[in-house]
């Protein structure tokens, strides 16, 4: 019976042999790898902590202790271990187990992650409860160096330190490697500065240094820092995170599960802020993932085999990495910036061919707002490719950097609306109604590819303000034309004709109401069918013209209904005062969990089938 099989918590690793913790940890990048080839998945981030997972769990009492992951993409081993072992063939899939931690699925998933970065304010906000209640449980927080870079990490870092809390940050550091030599080196030092004697000396020498005047006391306390620090710098980046208030032990070899039982246990009994530097590979295991890490950060299905990716359609992502690079070679003012998600966002191409004009500022959304402010300003036409859902953590440098300026900024919101599988950390349902709200703004979003590429000539040819161009994930239809013409900004366009009723559909929903309106024809049903296509103006002398044809109207968008463009066109005619009958169809007041887009948009009824059958209702 294979060990994996056996483990219903993580109490029943404690039970196990090193040799046997070696046998499961081989088994759990072979359920990983079998399972994500079907369910995609975050599989190069899991696969590299599998060591890391088993021997924190080991180590640290789960049921008490909190355990902290940053992001969460890495926690496929912590969930195969924590009693969800028999659920992972679901992983990902509609009301299957979630990719990422959520404390209603498990007890062990003590803090809910999808967004890098804030796993040292929450390891902070434990501390001060767990001291303020007089107990004495373990906070664990695992870091990424990519996520260790973004400023709120740094805040929680220096708040930690600055209260001398008993908090444990593990560097999950999947960027470098170890040479022989200096981690030989490291390993001896780190033996010896987690010892009891080691740490009961250095205590005892803070304290009898206390004993003496403050000028002797301060100058001793220095030279004894100073003579540590020394040690660590001949073989770590350890001086930053002492100055910080840390004790740093490594770096350590993220692989070796025996050396990493062994220092979490010396760690464990060590008090006051410590910084364990762990170096680990990702894709770990899997020789495809090891090799091509970006591509298996975030991957759909592949072959187990080869590792060949399962070819997709025409992606909205590809259509914007296509143009944006076409349109960048005819104008050199173009600039592209990301922050850590080239190949998500579909600039993979722009680096290659444009590389001094593109830049990645790693999971720094607010910085990469600013900086493109200032670019924009000096006269350059800087292109922000941030996901919606992360653009959300700029918001203030949206409002004050970039729209109080007028700032030309082009925003490529990607993953707007429903993402799927990596669920409602990661939709992006509410930017129009977060943009909307804001002035000096234009507000976009495309039906299909064709008028994408004609929007981004437009946003570039714009220049009196920034510029949001939404679109979601997933299929795009080939582009048919290249090289559209520019779209006269606030201006709709009708599609069909008729009577009655008036749907207006915006961005992606325009494709589901035409085939909504296939499925009214054969009830005799035709409405008028308007593509909106932009959110911020609205075209106010279409919204006249339509109310002296129909009665009713409704509106269609893949954002949250409060706040959003239903909303606009309600205000509009409000703000006229002509009543008129208005319908709104959009996302709930509610966090939409994951499953595949599909199926999210059949449940929230805006697939085609959900629109026929609320405009059947109205005629």
């Amino acid at each position: 019976m294979p060990i994996l099989q056996k483990i219903k918590n993580p109490n029943d690793l404690k039970q196990l042999s090193l040799d046997e913790l070696l046998i499961l940890a081989k088994e759990i990048r072979d359920e990983i790898i079998t399972t994500c080839a079907t369910t995609g998945g975050h599989i190069a981030p899991s696969l590299g902590v599998v060591e890391l997972t088993l021997a924190l769990y080991r180590v640290f009492n789960a049921d008490r202790d909190k355990i902290i992951w940053d992001v969460g993409h890495q926690t496929y081993t912590q969930k195969l271990i924590t009693g969800r072992n028999v659920k992972f063939h679901t992983l990902r899939i509609y009301q299957g187990i979630s990719g990422f931690p959520k404390r209603s699925e498990s007890k062990y998933d003590v803090f809910d992650t999808g967004h890098s970065s804030t796993s040292l304010s929450a390891a902070t906000g434990f501390a001060l409860a767990r001291d303020s209640h007089g107990d004495t449980y373990d906070i664990i927080s695992i870091i990424g160096d990519g996520s260790l870079g973004a400023g709120m990490a740094f805040e929680a870092l220096n708040h930690i330190g600055h209260l001398n809390k008993d908090v444990i940050v593990v560097l999950n550091d999947n960027e470098r490697s170890i040479g022989e030599s200096v981690g030989a080196l490291s390993q001896y030092l780190n033996r010896i500065i987690t010892t009891r004697t080691y740490n009961r000396f250095r205590d005892d020498l803070w304290k009898f240094l206390g004993r003496f005047p403050p000028y002797v006391r301060d100058r001793g306390r220095n030279l004894a820092k100073r003579i540590q620090e020394g040690l660590k710098g001949l073989y770590a980046p350890a001086v930053i995170f002492e100055e910080l208030g840390f004790r740093y032990i490594g770096p350590l070899d993220g692989h070796k599960l025996g050396e990493l039982i062994d220092t979490f246990l010396r760690v464990k009994e060590m008090r006051g802020p410590r910084l364990i530097h762990v170096v680990t590979k990702k894709g770990k295991g899997y020789r495809p993932a090891e090799e091509h890490p970006e591509t298996f950060h975030g991957v759909g299905p592949y072959c187990v085999d080869t590792g060949d990716v399962k070819p997709k359609a025409q992606s909205w992502t590809g259509v914007f990495g296509d143009a944006i690079v076409r349109l960048a070679k005819q104008n050199k003012k173009i600039i592209a910036i990301t922050a850590g998600m080239c190949l998500g966002t579909g600039l993979k191409k722009f680096r290659e061919e444009i590389p001094e004009r593109f830049y990645d500022v790693g999971i720094t959304e607010q910085h990469a707002v600013t900086m493109a402010a200032a670019l924009a300003l000096e006269g350059y036409i800087p292109v922000c490719a941030i996901y919606s859902t992360f653009l959300q953590r700029a918001y203030d440098q949206i409002i004050h950097d970039v729209c109080l300026q007028k700032a030309p900024v082009i925003f490529a919101v990607d993953r707007a609306g429903l993402v799927g599988a990596d669920g409602p950390t990661h939709h992006g349902p509410f930017d129009f109604s977060y943009f909307r709200c804001i002035p000096n703004i234009i507000i976009s979003a495309p039906k299909d590819g064709d008028e994408f590429i004609a929007l981004l000539k437009t946003a570039i040819d714009y220049r009196k303000g920034p510029f949001i161009i939404r679109y979601p994930r997933g299929g795009c239809l080939e582009v048919a034309h290249k090289d559209p013409a520019k779209l006269p900004i606030g201006k709709w366009e009708i599609l069909q004709q008729g009577s009655d009723i008036a749907i207006i559909a915006i961005g992606s929903m325009v494709k589901e109401a035409e085939a909504a309106l296939l499925q009214l024809k054969e009830k005799n049903i035709r409405p008028m069918l308007i593509n909106a296509r932009f959110a911020k103006p609205l075209d106010t002398e279409m919204l006249h013209d339509i109310i002296r044809k129909v009665k009713k109207i409704v509106t269609i968008e893949e954002n949250t209904l409060c706040g959003g463009f239903g909303s606009a066109v309600m205000e509009f005619y409000d703000a006229i005062e002509k009543p008129v009958a208005i319908h709104r169809l959009g996302l709930p007041d509610e966090f939409i969990e994951h499953g595949s887009r599909q199926i999210l948009l059949k449940i929230t009824s805006l697939d085609a089938y959900g629109i026929a059958r609320k405009i059947n209702s109205l005629a």
